[in-house]
């Protein structure tokens, strides 16, 4: 869960979204995801026991149909939201500020892999290419050794540098300050990305 709604905040904003109209708790999720931006989603292991405990606190009631329950905000969960009213738009703030992090992360992510990506293809392009010249070369002399393919080792070697200088990059990203496990699963999504876009270009 993320940080911004430790100590029971989230509870809060649970309210808050009901009072907009009853909701089931799939359209909960999607909206706090939507919120974020889709960089975070509550699981419904989240969201399902909070909505019980808000409950049976008397603050919200449901209606079952079609074996799917829609939770509907009751008159003491308003008072709770209007008692609470200052700690709400705190909340929103927080909120605005987090998302806004979990932006600028992503985008930074997202340059890095992007910059490590054309670099990795242009040095599988051009070790590609050294591969279809060589099989267009003549056979060697059988008086004489064959030369050594200097120049796709050397690709190779440039190669296993710059994935050993990205690992580290991103490493050096992620662990240079406080990272939540929202903003570190986003991160892993991306590199997943990058991941399957190789997977494509080395078919």
């Amino acid at each position: 869960m993320t940080a911004v709604f430790s100590h029971g905040r989230l509870r809060l904003y649970l309210l808050k979204l009901l009072d907009d109209g009853p909701k089931h708790g799939y359209e909960l999720i999607r909206l706090l995801e939507d919120r974020f931006l889709g960089l975070y989603a509550p699981s419904a292991g989240t969201i399902y026991p909070r909505l019980q405990r808000l409950e049976a606190e008397g603050l919200v009631s449901h209606t079952a149909a079609g074996g799917r329950k829609t939770y509907a905000i009751t008159d003491s969960g308003l008072d709770e939201l209007r008692q609470r009213a200052g700690e709400l738009a705190a909340l929103e703030a927080d909120i605005a500020a987090s998302v806004a992090d979990l932006s600028t992360l992503a985008g930074e992510i997202r340059s890095e892999v992007r910059g490590s990506t054309r670099d990795l293809k242009r040095e599988l392009s051009e070790a590609a290419r050294q591969t279809r010249r060589a099989r267009w070369m003549p056979p060697p002399s059988p008086h004489r050794s064959p030369p050594a393919d200097a120049p796709r080792a050397a690709l190779l070697d440039e190669f296993d540098q710059r994935l050993a200088s990205f690992t580290a990059e991103v490493s050096r990203l992620a662990r240079g300050r406080q990272f939540s496990d929202t903003q570190l699963r986003t991160a892993i999504r991306l590199l997943d990305g990058a991941l399957d876009g190789l997977r494509r270009l080395l078919r």
